[in-house]
């Protein structure tokens, strides 16, 4: 299971790393915010696109090939700016990043499930969320540093160096995992199990908990400085956050297996926690930050291994690959919607209707369900 933790680590360790110290590269690279606008945005464009396909691929020629294709692939696309380090190069390596997340991330996540036991669910995606999370924690802080050591090409060529070692101890490591027998399946019917209440519920509550963390990320240093905060406080703001998520979610996954918890009890929590979260950044001053950010990390920690368990539980394993890239691609839409509907509310008001609007939006699906009762 290490390497692919590993392999969970160095998605996120990638997407934040660069993304956070883009904006400090040299002018060569990056010269307006437009520029860094569409860089930011090739890596989770090839996401949305992507995930999905590599996540079919995966049921039909095996999880561990596309894990180790993807893997591959990454540090080819990292050393190629690595070595070249020319402005057009960076886009043509940033799209290669992005195309090789999207395979060895759901390949990963299918894997966690496939090479665990259906009851121990809850502690092996809890443990991988908990080094996704450390990675996105240590991701702009490390990719900063390299950054400031030796430029972008410093950076791009550590995580090639990281991707060529997790995939070569992935390629020891992980199990040769064939491919199940799967019946033919139509458009049709792919339709109705992605429809199926068991698909959608952990589904939505992921893109809303990778919506408020998104949120939480990008828009509380501004209401911290705002309050009067450093960039230091605010950083340490961002870090409680997702200090917060990275230590709920073994927890999380463990109280799931134990029975403590049940996924609906769950989910349903961590969406109201979330919620709560962007209620509280709607008041004034460094507390209302702090809370905020404690209450957002730990809402989306609840939520990450429970989503994750319920899907490999409901899902057929011949499609576990499928599923997850699908559920990824949930995720993908959050991250990127709940920033636009903040912005786009505090464009027109103010950033505390944003943040109330989001928080409505997360708080109405968990009513909606205890109302309804059909999940």
């Amino acid at each position: 299971m290490w390497p692919l933790y590993a392999a969970g680590f160095t998605t996120a360790f990638g997407a934040h790393g660069i993304a956070a110290n883009l904006g400090g590269a040299s002018e060569d690279a990056v010269t307006s915010l437009l520029v860094l606008g569409g860089l930011l945005a090739l890596y989770d464009g090839a996401e949305v696109l992507l995930k999905p396909v590599f996540g079919t691929v995966a049921d039909r020629v095996g999880a561990r090939p596309v894990l180790l294709g993807g893997l591959v692939a990454f540090a080819a696309a990292s050393a190629l700016y690595a070595a070249v380090g020319s402005p057009g190069w960076l886009w043509a390596a940033r799209l290669g990043q992005g195309a090789a997340a999207s395979a060895f991330s759901p390949a990963a996540s299918a894997l966690v499930a496939r090479l665990s036991p259906v009851a121990g669910h809850g502690r092996a995606f809890g443990s991988y969320g908990f080094y996704k999370s450390v990675g996105y924690t240590l991701g702009p802080l490390l990719g900063g540093v390299l950054v400031w050591a030796g430029g972008l090409r410093l950076l791009f060529g550590v995580l090639a160096v990281v991707g060529a070692a997790v995939a070569v101890w992935a390629l020891v490591a992980v199990p040769v995992v064939p491919p199940l027998p799967r019946a033919r399946q139509t458009v049709l019917d792919l339709a109705r199990r992605l429809a199926d209440p068991a698909f959608l519920v952990p589904t939505g509550a992921l893109a809303g908990a990778t919506a408020a963390l998104s949120v939480g990320v990008g828009f509380l240093p501004v209401s911290g400085a705002a309050a009067g905060l450093g960039t230091v406080a605010t950083g340490a703001a961002v870090s409680v956050l997702a200090g917060c998520a990275a230590v709920v979610q073994p927890w999380a996954g463990r109280a799931l297996d134990a029975g403590r918890i049940g996924v609906r009890g769950g989910l349903v929590g961590g969406l109201l926690v979330a919620a709560g979260g962007l209620g509280c950044a709607t008041v004034p001053g460094p507390v209302g930050v702090l809370v905020a950010a404690a209450l957002i990390g730990v809402g989306t920690g609840l939520i990450t291994p429970l989503g994750f368990a319920a899907l490999a539980s409901a899902t057929p394993r011949e499609r576990l690959g499928q599923t997850m890239g699908a559920a990824e691609l949930g995720r993908e839409l959050g991250d990127a919607g709940g920033p636009l509907v903040v912005a786009g509310v505090a464009a027109a008001l103010t950033l505390t209707y944003g943040y109330g609007v989001l928080a409505v939006l997360l708080a109405v699906g968990p009513v909606v369900g205890l109302v309804r009762r059909r999940w």
